[in-house]
This record gives C-alpha cells, structure tokens and sequence, in this order.
C-alpha cells in the first residue's frame, strides 16, 4: 500500500528537495506571518516546511482540477524574468491564457478594456505592413501601427482567446504580483500561488509554501498546475460522455403509431406526383 500511494502523489519530497523548492529567503528578509512554515535556517536562508508543502500542494491540485472540470479556466500569471518560461509552457499545454509580461492595470477588474485591445490586435493583424501603396496610409503610418501590433501582441498574446475573466489564477510571486492577487480578491476569484518566507499567506487562498525564486521551483509547481488543469479538463470530458449516455432513449413507437410513420412515408410521393 506504502508503494501505491507513493505513485499516486502528486509529487515527492525528493523531487521538492532536488528543485530547491525548501529554500527561502534571507532571515533579514522575511515575513513573520510565515513563521508557520518555517522549519529551520541554515547559512542565514530560511528553510521551508517541505511536509506542510505536500500537504498543500494536495490541496490546491484538488481545487484546480475540481475548478477545470466543472468548467473553469485557470489564468496563469508570472512575471519575472525566472518565471516566463515555465508559465507559458505550462499554460500553453493546456490551452489555458497566461500573462508573462507587465499586468496590465484592470485585467480582471476592468475586463472590457482588456477585450477592446484584443480587438485592436485582431484588426493590426489584418493589415500588411509592406503594401505602402494602395494602403490609404503613409510608412510613418504604417511603422507605428505595427509598433503598436507588436506591442499588443507582447502583452496581450497569453490572453487573447480569454472570453470572460478566469475561474481562478495560478500566481508565481505574489508580491511581485500584488496588483494581479488584489484584483483576483475583489472578484472573489481565488488565488493559487506559491508561498516564499517573504510572502503574506493573507493574500492567497490556496497557498503553496516554497522557493518563488529559483527557476527549477517554480517549473516543479507550475507543473504541477499545469497537470491538475490537465487531468480537471480530462474529468470534464468524462462528466459530458457521461451526461450524454444517461439521456434517456427515445422509446419505441407503439405499433399503430408505426403504420402511421409508414403510411406518411408513402403517401410524400403520391403527394408529389399529383402537383
């Protein structure tokens, strides 16, 4: 049984442990309401409760996966430099928006301005910026439209098939991401994120304590996201062949409501010949 459920994990202590996942902060830089998830320091580094990760990882696994299969999309957010890889692919994988540039103020709360510049890129992407003639336009015209287009495309790209705001956010470095968490909160939209010993477990609902920092943290734990959306998607499907074969059959037709259906059948081209 021991065995069994170690491969059912999510993930193991050993692949926390070989990511850096335990490694915090500097004890000069800390917040004291992490003190919960804080084990010990070494060399001056705060050292993260792994067994409490574990626990919380468990929980916050369950929350996405529950979230995508009623439904749900996940928006993926991290900004900084160590994070943009790992949270476009991930994202990516599962065909969920992500945002690896500059948040743009109002993303969440201000949703329809986000919307109308997606519809700004879609008509850029429209226009051939090297048909100077014909084009109505002059080339310094052109030149700071395609600016703008690229510009668009930077922060936009990660979220331009997003139709309404997301069911929930996934967020590396929530202070960094401060604007991102405080407008998920004021839409009651949960936050999943990771917990370093800088952080306030406050701003976040489903928390994962651990290293917001190093490149291999943050790919383990945004993978780990990326396969709860993974296997909520997979239970969404399921639930829909499910509700589809428990439609009830249509029943069988009773014998003079066959002749009748017969009857009909024959009488449609008698019916044609006489006109």
């Amino acid at each position: 049984m021991p065995e069994r459920a170690a491969e059912m994990a999510v993930v193991t202590m050993r692949q926390l442990l070989d990511a850096g996942v335990h490694f915090g902060h500097q004890t000069r830089r800390w917040n004291p309401k992490m003190k919960r998830f804080i084990i010990t320091e070494r060399n001056g580094i705060y050292i993260i409760d792994l067994q409490q990760s574990l626990a919380y990882i468990d929980r916050a696994y369950e929350q996405v996966k529950e979230t995508v299969a009623k439904g749900g999309t996940v928006l993926f957010v991290g900004t900084k430099r160590q994070a943009q890889e790992a949270i476009q692919e991930q994202a990516k994988r599962v065909g969920m928006p992500y945002v690896t540039e500059r948040w743009l103020g109002g993303m969440l709360t201000n949703f329809n301005t986000v919307t109308k510049r997606v519809q700004r890129l879609k008509e850029l992407e429209q226009i051939n910026f090297d048909a100077v003639a014909g084009s109505g336009r002059t080339k310094k015209e052109l030149l700071m439209m395609r600016r703008e287009k690229e510009k668009l495309e930077r922060m936009l790209s990660g979220v331009r098939d997003m139709q309404k705001v997301p069911s929930l956010i996934w967020v590396v470095d929530t202070n960094k991401e401060h604007i991102a968490v405080t407008e998920a909160r004021k839409l009651n939209i949960p936050v999943v994120g990771i917990l370093d010993s800088n952080c306030d477990p406050a701003h976040v609902d489903f928390a994962i304590p651990g290293n917001d920092d190093a490149i291999r943290s943050i790919q383990v734990l945004t993978k780990i996201i990326g396969d709860a959306v993974a296997e909520g998607l997979i239970a969404r499907s399921q639930r829909k062949n499910n509700d589809a074969a428990a439609e009830p059959a249509a029943e069988p037709l009773a014998e003079w409501e066959q002749e009748l259906l017969t009857g009909a059948a024959d009488a449609a081209p008698a019916e044609t010949e006489s006109k």
